[in-house]
């Protein structure tokens, strides 16, 4: 069976209730996949007074299981989180609902689709409308945005809780990259195609059919020895193929790759989620105030690229050649800190920061090695960590490989690093990779 969108509700009125809707997520992976989590929202209680607030969310999630075996599944893991049998609508430590199945319409003894009290009940509409406002009920033809209108939404309330982006911790999430540039190192650079936006979109279905969580789309090659654009040219590359994702590609985060505020800017209008910047911060002062002011999440990769350390050889492509560091773990973390500085100094909050150790950035073979070994270690910093290993050329000198075949040193790199802690693999292989994920997350979690 292929993958099926739902919606499901998680509420918990007892113990520490942000802690049991994030155990209730955990606790979802491998059988069901979250997409998106929703805001936490305080609730009154409904139906049975008598009790203390409910906190609420929805999730966005994708599932290979049937109705009923989500049902069951769903109901198997109320127990193992330890809810106990209580009076109807009455105080519960986890209660895990299904409110959307596709479009599904089902009703048995068992389950009825979409839920059927969904339309009466705002603790669930308000956190919904922020995943998919548009979605429109199949049996009452009305979006969840009408059906929140009509609803008196007013006991329910912004817990105060931060929100990431995404819900760490419950599984490995994919990033599909999108170079739309002439001159990528791996290549797959969209400007060498005819119609660039026609293979933008192709592609980015594509890797969200694989299992891509978020495209990062990119104008400028970051390769060893690449030569710079100006935000200009760059973003007449990139600022079309985001626009032409967000009106008719399919629904995932955009990333915009870019170190330069313009072209940040001028993306996150376009309908990009967030930002991710190569340098950490450090090569435009006025990325980190525009980050901030627009409230989105940031990428703050560790980077020490300079070209006099490029070495370049026909066959494997470029690399870094007498980086320098004192200690190498300890100068990416204090380096990495240094560019949080920066963000929180901005005003952007811990919960919109991850962090990129910058493989293959300035670092040589043996120091990207070193440093994907010891990952943990930055990820004992305590954000939310991406990893970018793909085709990179400390697999092809260790392998003696081309770009084109670097798949299997890449999964290697991939597995590895959720090992070590990486939450966000980006990534060139979608399919391969997601499939690795989704395996390793199984074993280890």
């Amino acid at each position: 069976m292929s993958w099926q969108r739902v919606y499901l509700a998680l509420g918990s009125n007892l113990g520490d209730r942000a802690a049991n809707l994030h155990a209730a997520c955990r606790a979802l992976s491998p059988q069901v996949q979250i997409e998106r989590a929703s805001p936490i929202y305080e609730t009154d209680p409904w139906g049975y007074a008598d009790q203390p607030p409910f906190y609420n969310q929805v999730l966005r999630a994708r599932t290979e299981l049937e109705p009923l075996a989500l049902l069951n599944f769903l109901k198997q893991t109320e127990t193992r989180l330890g809810r106990q049998p209580s009076v109807r609508y009455g105080p519960r430590l986890i209660d895990l609902d299904i409110l959307f199945y596709n479009d599904q319409v089902l009703q048995t003894d068992e389950l009825t689709l979409p839920h059927p009290r969904l339309h009466e009940r705002a603790f669930v509409l308000v956190p919904l409308k922020d995943l998919a406002a548009d979605l429109r009920h199949p049996v009452l033809g009305q979006t969840v945005q009408e059906l929140c209108a009509a609803l008196d939404c007013s006991s329910v309330r912004p817990s105060g809780l931060s929100t990431p982006p995404l819900p760490w911790g419950t599984r490995t999430f994919i990033m599909g990259i999108l170079n739309v540039t002439p001159d990528s190192f791996s290549g797959d650079g969209l400007l060498s195609r005819q119609d660039v936006i026609a293979a933008a979109l192709e592609q980015a279905w594509q890797f969200a059919a694989a299992g891509a969580d978020i495209l990062d789309i990119g104008g400028e090659s970051t390769r060893p020895g690449s030569q710079p654009v100006s935000a200009g040219q760059e973003a007449e590359r990139v600022l079309p193929v985001i626009e032409a994702l967000r009106r008719a590609g399919p629904d995932v985060l955009l990333s915009v790759d870019t170190y330069k505020a313009s072209v940040a800017k001028a993306a996150l209008q376009a309908g990009a989620n967030w930002v991710n910047d190569v340098w950490g911060l450090r090569a435009d002062p006025d990325l980190a105030a525009l980050v901030a002011t627009a409230n989105v999440p940031i990428v703050l990769m560790h980077n020490r690229s300079q070209p006099a350390n490029t070495e370049l050889q026909a066959r494997l492509g470029g690399r870094y050649v007498g980086i320098e560091y004192a200690n190498l773990i300890e100068d990416v973390r204090n380096e990495l800190l240094q560019s949080v500085a920066i963000a929180h100094a901005a005003g952007i909050p811990d919960t919109h920061i991850i962090l990129d150790p910058g493989i293959g950035f300035g670092k040589t073979v043996a120091q990207n090695l070193e440093l994907l070994r010891r990952l943990d270690e930055i990820r004992a910093l305590g954000y939310p960590l991406l990893l970018g290993p793909s085709r990179k050329s400390f697999i092809g000198y260790t392998l003696n490989l081309p770009p084109e075949q670097r798949l299997e040193g890449t999964l290697a790199a991939c597995v590895l690093g959720i090992e070590r802690g990486a939450d966000i693999l980006r990534v060139h292989d979608v399919s391969a990779v997601a499939r690795a994920a989704r395996l390793t997350d199984a074993i280890l979690h």
